[in-house]
């Protein structure tokens, strides 16, 4: 008893020196638990990780852990996440964003988060003009080819990233699923 007890302080002591986690669990006082608390420094950054250093990102980043999808989104996938931009949140009504990070609307968050992930691994090569993707929602976007640039709806895909679970899509605007 006495050594799990010690064991448990030395690990409690190495974790506080230590740096901290790459990718945050929610909330300060959570520890990261599930896929999103695995420390691994070799493997090639999932679709958080990629998001969570990108200095681009931060309002999505601070959206997916409102809604507490940073587990989620940190699993294996394979999933193509369609990452707004912070000028694309900037670009919603004013007041939205301030809304839908209140936890009383978590659910309309996860919402329009979900419609900005499909459960498939696209590189923007494998997306052709007219396709209808699926995405997480349960909804439908489309994509199109126009003068050389890949969109998806309304949002323009403005780079690529490979990511271990899957693919991340920068985009320039907040893909809203359409209305019901």
């Amino acid at each position: 008893m006495k050594l799990k007890l010690g064991l448990a302080c030395l690990v409690v002591l190495l974790v506080g020196c230590g740096k901290a986690p790459d990718v945050p669990s929610g909330t300060a006082s959570t520890p990261a638990v599930g896929q999103s608390g695995v420390q691994d420094d070799l493997s090639d950054p999932n679709i958080v990780q990629i998001a969570i250093a990108s200095p681009d990102h931060t309002t999505l980043v601070a959206a997916v852990q409102a809604a507490q999808l940073v587990d989620a989104l940190s699993n294996a996938g394979p999933f193509t996440v369609f990452a707004p931009v912070n000028q694309a949140f900037q670009d919603l009504p004013a007041g939205t964003l301030e809304t839908l990070l209140k936890p009383e609307n978590q659910g309309q968050l996860k919402t329009i988060l979900y419609h900005h992930v499909t459960t498939s691994a696209y590189t923007i090569e494998m997306l052709k003009d007219g396709e209808q993707l699926g995405m997480v929602d349960g909804t439908r976007a489309t994509v199109s080819l126009k003068e050389g640039q890949v969109w998806l709806d309304k949002a323009r895909i403005l780079g690529s990233v490979k990511a271990a679970n899957g693919m991340v899509h920068v985009v320039d605007r907040v893909i809203l699923p359409p209305s019901n």
